[in-house]
């Protein structure tokens, strides 16, 4: 069974669904998680804290329930365009797997239409699908890579992700300044000259 949780103000209204299973459960478990680290879960300020975290871990998460192939394929029309495509400065937001705090940034894609394009919106949706999963900065690269090239059949893909990772600022070794930049590449976008120009066109800042 799901329930509906609605926000609405000034005629803008987000509906969020949730597992009513999966949120007891995670509940219970963030409950556990709390007590063990020394805390009172009945006080005012952490009564409900499980239930909130159970859901922001579901709505954080979500990519796990979408298909990223079905939704380039929602979209994908005949054109005869064989120049680069670009979608550049796409937020992320994504989980590390390794001690699940968060990394974020920005992630730049472009590809080169063979016959198909996709609906621009599409590129930035398969971006969150693959991000709001737990990931690796690397994996996540590869994957929207991946399905682009094996959907679309381009002549080419380009993906660089740049992102700061808590893992890194808060905790270990404790950089706050550093960010990781990840790069993947298929067909057209392997020969430097066409590489060159991907990474030119995403570095230029629109006047």
């Amino acid at each position: 069974m799901c329930s509906k949780e609605v926000e609405s103000y000034n005629g803008y209204k987000r509906i969020d669904v949730f597992d009513d299973y999966v949120t007891e459960e995670l509940s219970n478990n963030y409950r556990n998680i709390l007590r063990l680290i020394g805390e009172d879960t009945t006080r005012e300020g952490l009564n409900k804290t499980p239930e909130r975290v159970a859901k922001a871990m579901q709505y954080l998460l979500q990519g796990y329930r979408a298909d990223p192939v079905e939704i380039l394929k929602s979209a994908m029309f005949k054109e005869d365009y064989r120049q680069m495509v670009i979608v550049k400065d796409i937020e992320i937001y994504s989980i590390c797997e390794h001690h699940l705090l968060p990394f974020f940034g920005k992630a730049h894609v472009a590809y080169i239409p063979n016959g198909m394009i996709t609906g621009i919106s599409k590129i930035a949706r398969v971006v969150d699908v693959f991000a709001l999963r737990l990931q690796v900065q690397e994996r996540l690269t590869s994957q929207i890579k991946n399905c682009i090239q094996d959907t679309l059949k381009p002549l080419g893909v380009a993906v660089v992700i740049e992102a700061q990772h808590l893992c890194m600022q808060m905790r270990g070794i404790q950089k706050q300044h550093s960010i990781t930049t990840t790069s993947d590449f298929t067909g057209a976008f392997q020969k430097e000259a066409t590489r060159d120009e991907f990474i030119r066109l995403i570095s230029t800042k629109l006047s």
